[in-house]
């Protein structure tokens, strides 16, 4: 797989281009979640049960998908299924801490917040001797600037619970594109997808167990918003592990933060929340930031 210590490649080479697109598609798809997770809460989904929901959802369908159209991608060994294993439970922890931190805050915030995930993948990947190229923190300044403005004219009041279970949320995001990019160098990103989800379905499922709480009464529109989820989920993941084994971990999460786009443009579409000129502003700098991929040369 390519890495930061790889040989010169750009992203006009042909990998590097369609990891590129995967990643910026799958952000386009994590974009959904906070929208369709405010939905679902309001027709009275807990966040334990919408984690929990959303994963089964997304399980089922890979499960179905994978026996009928990619049974080779199946095969894996046991030191590989232990490494997506891993990172499987680190990407349930923060799904758990995601949708409890969601459920506190406006969608705005909370997107801004879980977007600080480059930060911690940088920082863990320093802390690991992967070297820094200049540009890359200068998109990062330019990225963080645009959230900034953004986010900067929201009208939801803080809730520091929520908060921090947002940065902490972002922080497991950001471990488990780490874990991801150091297993997808030895594993095809079709077999880690789906082995990852899985163990991402029993991390949350346990978790929602341990509540000991009977699951709600979900209406049908509850149920459209959890499946819609989960069918977001998948395509999202299956995108982000296809473009994370060609751009590697740093790359991935400066493309992902078009989510944070995404979202408030769904936000103020489906839930009323309206973009100031400035946020508009912070948006341009935001994609601006992002495609200046195109003049990094890889070392």
């Amino acid at each position: 797989m390519p890495s930061e210590k790889g040989p010169t490649v750009t992203i006009t080479d042909p990998e590097r281009r369609r990891g590129f697109r995967n990643t910026l598609v799958a952000s386009f798809f994590l974009g959904w979640a906070p929208i369709l997770g405010k939905l679902a809460y309001a027709h009275g989904v807990t966040p334990f049960t919408l984690a929990a929901l959303r994963t089964v959802v997304s399980v089922l369908l890979l499960w179905i998908g994978y026996s009928i159209l990619w049974q080779k991608w199946l095969r894996i060994s046991w030191r590989e299924l232990v490494g997506c294993i891993a990172i499987g439970a680190v990407n349930g922890l923060g799904s758990l801490l995601y949708y409890s931190g969601l459920s506190r805050l406006d969608a705005s915030l909370a997107s801004f917040l879980n977007t600080l995930y480059p930060l911690w993948v940088i920082l863990f990947l320093t802390a690991s001797g992967q070297p820094i190229h200049w540009l890359t923190l200068l998109r990062m300044g330019m990225a963080m600037g645009g959230i900034y403005l953004l986010t900067g004219s929201g009208t939801g009041e803080s809730d520091w619970l929520g908060v921090m279970l947002m940065i902490a949320s972002a922080a497991t995001y950001g471990w488990h594109l780490v874990l991801a990019q150091w297993v997808l160098a030895d594993v095809p990103s079709r077999t880690v997808t789906i082995y990852v989800l899985t163990a991402m379905a029993c991390t949350v499922g346990i978790a929602r167990a341990l509540q000991g709480a009977p699951v709600e009464v979900i209406p049908l529109p509850g149920w459209e918003a959890i499946v819609a989820l989960g069918l977001t989920t998948v395509l999202s993941r299956v995108l982000m592990f296809a473009g994370l084994e060609r751009i590697g971990g740093i790359e991935a999460a400066l493309v992902s933060l078009l989510e944070l786009l995404v979202s408030l443009i769904l936000a103020f579409l489906l839930l009323g929340e309206r973009l100031m000129p400035l946020q508009w502003v912070g948006g341009a700098v935001l994609v601006t930031g992002i495609l200046l991929g195109s003049l990094e040369v890889k070392r």
